[in-house]
């Protein structure tokens, strides 16, 4: 597959987008498939009694699975 058939991708990062079960930013993008897949860290919930190290998951979405954010 050749990423020239490709269209450009419809996200980019760093841009908050929202998806079936959460809200998130984008963290890169890569041609998947005749689309592109998407990574994107959730946003984070109330902090724990135990602390937190870093973002809690970090999800691969398709561009078809994604929305804008209306925040």
């Amino acid at each position: 597959m050749s990423v020239r058939s490709l269209t450009i991708p419809k996200f980019n990062q760093g841009q908050t987008v929202e998806f079936t079960g959460g809200a998130g930013m984008i963290v890169k993008c890569s041609p998947n498939s005749q689309t592109w897949a998407y990574l994107v860290e959730m946003e984070m919930g109330e902090e724990p009694e135990i602390g937190r190290i870093g973002y809690e998951t970090t999800i691969l979405l398709f561009e078809t699975d994604i929305a804008l954010s209306v925040k």
